[in-house]
């Protein structure tokens, strides 16, 4: 994965430069156009087996490259939000609440939304 990116890069830098030749400059770039930068929201509701909303569950947003995490309360709702998550990472999102737990999904970097949305169900 770091590798295309690497060469999409490498390959949108040369054809903005001029160092390719016209012709060539299209499919380079078109390359590069895929990567994700800048950053996007994650938000949904923490639901039980019945779709009910859950009231202060826990949810985390783990950035997998620097092991950081962030946290947020579900609000009255079952509501959670998250701003400014990085595109160019990937993360895992779950939730908690009295000792049991929902299923962790991946929030991908390949992914180019920008609001993602997705409900997490604790049963």
């Amino acid at each position: 994965m770091r590798q295309a990116r690497t060469l999409a890069a490498m390959a949108f830098a040369l054809a903005t430069l001029g160092a390719v030749p016209l012709g060539q400059r299209a499919d380079l770039t078109r390359a590069a156009w895929g990567q994700n930068i800048g950053e996007r929201t994650v938000s949904g509701a923490v639901l039980d087996a019945s779709s009910n909303p859950i009231v202060g569950a826990t949810v985390f947003l783990k950035n997998m490259k620097t092991k950081s995490i962030r946290s947020y309360s579900s609000t009255t709702l079952g509501h959670f939000h998250f701003a400014q998550v990085d595109m160019s990472v990937d993360f895992d999102l779950w939730a908690e609440k009295d000792g049991k737990k929902s299923a962790v999904k991946t929030v991908s970097s390949w992914d180019d939304r920008k609001d993602f949305v997705s409900d997490l169900r604790i049963k």
